[in-house]
């Protein structure tokens, strides 16, 4: 339909039309103009499969759907560390889009993950925002190659359910720039998204459908955004208002006289009708891509996504734990044990929930495995059931290992309200300590979105953590606890020892409807890190059946400006038996900064694949951002002069190599003087330092020096190093104090200094 012509068609719409085409047509249809030839166009929840309502959509979005594929959550394709992985989730589901005539799939979720309670943390990538960062934009470009537009999502500080449709993210501007928008520039600048979508929340009181200054100032002026901004289903507080700050569409559907509301804005001149083409051009811009990339003739074939499904989970498991017990045998009795071994958890509750024909479990994949199986737990039950317990430790006495299925129910997670626990329910975990007390050779495998405290650690071999695994999860538990895969993933997040630990933890979910984001920069493993906490799991941890060795890291600088980019290399080889693959990461630490910083941060990864014996270089570039840090003072990022480390690791505490380049930078900090800056904070300042001397640099007398001597004995052996404190805290106020000059010249002298 080359014929489509955005601006012929606006200017032909009547301002009804205009006002209407700012809303839905319903649930998940965007509205239509027959007269003007302008079509509907279908979005679908997702990200981890197609949640499309079969037939007409009704008025809350609750029809059966579709049956479909389900694909591992983001917190279990999180932990691949892969973005060519995420590129391919992206593009099968991209075709299958195209076969059900859907024009925009509603992901990926890439809100950092604050604290493992969050209900919807299975929808999230990472508790850090490159990695989330670099995903998000993997998986936009692969759906958005297929011609389907991404809608990356919930911009922004969605970081809890308690309270999400009316509570206020308070939040610091150098966090806000730092951990909570990254993400989201990414899946701008290199991911090219076309639709971003506003979370329900407030950010420090404004909330996010009405937030011009992060709609307009930040995503569009800044970052150069050309898409269009839906609201979360509901979101919209005021339209007008929302309008204004940058929001284009309303879902679903208004049925509300909001139509009506900006016709009577635009009518009595309190919203321009330049406002109001803006947004209509943005949605009309969305629904022409639609129109020019759907391919009518397009076929999807479902079985090999659920094999592909399948495939991509095994890429995602992380083995936490192993002392040599696995891979297990087949020809070794087993005891499998759990009821998520035989119904499988495979994925969250609420909007991204998939329709699916069958979930493939465990038990159905144990050919050729010598096995028996016992239930050992009710998963809609907290506590143990004593006949299901006596019969899995019955079993398991008499079997040479026990796999033990365990992990959070449904009910424990699931959009709209938060975990009040990081614990799994009590019977699952008595489950785990009675068996381990009989049967020496215990496995643990884990299903679940998010972080769990495990007691019981020290008591089993091995623990393989799946995740929410998609529809295939049970087949590829299988194939990795029998070694016909090797566990390649990696925590995206950090697993505390327990809940208290975490930074959130005194301020999550908040106090009515504020919540405020007190721990600043420092979530996840820079807060555990910086804090050199011991924790369960750190960040970036995954086990492998193979091992790999570090070496050669080399630096194409010893020293650099901030506009050089640094290029590192370093080689890996598999050292061990068998073919794995290792993702290798890169963090960037600035030990001697002016201001408060991580230990370090993620600042590249790569997933590599080798054979036995097998090495290969790995090179990574980093960039301006690389090292910087947002700088309020100047409202940019900025990069200061040092020192910086350069590490490769298997963790963020499994360094295996470290290098240091010397960072040469000519930016400077604008400084506004006041009679209360300090003589400290001029000497920071090499062009002040000089006539700091010129005031206290003259040579003192005999007297001067004895009076000195006398009052050092008499305050103590730190008494010269309290004074030369004493006198860079000193407010430059205290020159006129002391005698150095009067209020005229201190006033002359600012004028001077800020200058």
């Amino acid at each position: 339909m080359g014929s489509f012509d955005v601006e012929k068609i606006l200017q032909q719409m009547t301002l009804e039309e205009k006002a209407q085409m700012c809303s839905g047509r319903d649930f998940w249809r965007t509205q239509d103009v027959e007269r003007l030839g302008i079509p509907k166009v279908m979005m679908c929840d997702g990200p981890n499969g197609l949640r499309k309502q079969i037939g007409e959509s009704d008025a809350l979005g609750i029809n059966e759907s579709v049956e479909t594929v389900c694909y591992p959550t983001a917190s279990a394709v999180a932990a691949s560390f892969d973005t060519e992985l995420l590129r391919e989730l992206g593009e099968i589901l991209g075709e299958e889009c195209q076969a059900e005539h859907v024009g925009m799939l509603l992901g990926p979720g890439i809100n950092m993950k604050r604290s493992p309670l969050c209900g919807r943390n299975f929808e999230y990538f990472s508790e850090d925002p490159y990695l989330a960062g670099k995903l998000g934009a993997s998986y936009i470009r692969g759906l958005q190659g297929k011609g389907v537009a991404a809608c990356v999502k919930h911009f922004a500080c969605n970081n809890q359910e308690t309270r999400r449709l009316s509570g206020s993210s308070w939040v610091d501007e150098r966090t806000l720039r730092e951990i909570y928008l990254p993400a989201f520039e990414m899946a701008v600048k290199e991911g090219s998204v076309r639709s971003v979508m506003n979370a329900y929340n407030a950010i420090n009181g404004t909330f996010c459908a009405e937030n011009k200054r992060l709609l307009t100032d930040i995503l569009r002026e800044e970052w150069g955004y050309q898409g269009f901004v839906v609201t979360d289903w509901g979101a919209v507080k005021d339209r007008v208002t929302g309008l204004e700050a940058g929001v284009d569409l309303e879902m679903p559907g208004s049925m509300t006289g909001k139509t009506e509301a900006i016709m009577e804005a635009v009518e009595e001149g309190s919203l321009s009708m330049e406002t109001l083409d803006q947004a209509v051009r943005n949605v009309l811009a969305f629904v022409k891509e639609s129109i020019d990339n759907q391919r009518e003739t397009a076929i999807f074939d479902r079985e090999q996504a659920h094999v592909k499904s399948g495939e991509f989970e095994k890429e995602c498991a992380v083995l936490l734990k192993n002392d040599g017990i696995l891979p297990l045998s087949k020809r070794k009795k087993t005891a499998f044990i759990g009821a998520f071994a035989e119904s499988p958890r495979y994925q969250g509750a609420g909007s991204s929930h998939i329709n699916v024909r069958h979930a493939v479990s465990a038990l159905e994949c144990l050919d050729g495995w010598e096995a028996v199986y016992a239930k050992g737990y009710d998963a809609d039950q907290e506590d143990a059931d004593e006949e299901f317990l006596r019969q899995a430790v019955e079993i398991a006495k008499n079997a040479e290992a026990a796999v033990i299925f365990a992990g959070l129910p449904e009910a424990y997670e699931t959009e709209g309200c938060d975990r009040d626990t990081m614990k799994i329910p009590a019977g699952q975990n008595a489950l785990i300590e009675a068996v381990a007390q009989v049967q020496p050779n215990t496995v643990v495998v884990l299903h679940g979105g998010s972080p769990i405290e495990l007691p019981w650690l020290a008591h089993v071999r091995a623990v393989l953590c799946m995740y929410l695994g998609g529809d295939q999860v049970g087949r590829a538990a299988v194939d990795l606890l029998c070694g016909a895969a090797n566990p390649s993933g990696k925590l995206a997040e950090t697993w505390p020892l327990r809940l208290e630990d975490n930074p959130s933890f005194l301020n999550f979910p908040g106090e009515g409807a504020r919540v405020e984001y007190r721990e600043g920069i420092f979530i996840g493993y820079r807060y555990y890190d910086r804090k050199k906490m011991a924790v369960c799991f750190p960040f970036g941890h995954g086990l492998s059946y193979t091992e790999f060795a570090y070496s050669g890291l080399e630096l194409d600088r010893s020293q650099m400006t901030e506009k050089d980019c640094l290029r590192v290399k370093c080689r890996i080889q598999n050292v061990g038996k068998v073919f794995g693959k290792e993702a290798v990461q890169l963090y960037v630490g600035v030990p001697h900064s002016r201001v408060n910083r991580a230990v370090r941060e993620l600042r590249g990864f790569q997933k590599i694949a080798l054979q036995p014996g097998e090495e290969k270089e790995v090179v990574f570039e980093l960039d301006f951002r690389s090292f910087a840090y947002y700088e309020t003072k100047m409202n940019d990022w900025f990069v200061e002069s040092g020192e910086i480390e350069i590490a490769v690791g298997a963790s963020s505490r499994d360094i295996r190599l470290t290098g240091h380049v010397e960072m040469v930078s000519s930016m400077t900090i604008p400084m506004q003087y006041t009679r209360y800056s300090t003589v400290g904070e001029l000497m920071a300042d090499p062009a002040k330092a000089a006539f700091v001397h010129s005031l206290f640099g003259q040579e003192k007398s005999e007297e001067e020096i004895r009076q000195e001597k006398e009052s050092d004995a008499a305050m103590g052996a730190g008494a010269e190093k309290m004074r030369r404190q004493m006198m860079m805290d000193m407010p430059l106020s205290a020159l006129v104090s002391y005698g150095r000059m009067s209020e005229k010249q201190l006033k002359g002298l600012l004028e001077e200094l800020n200058r």
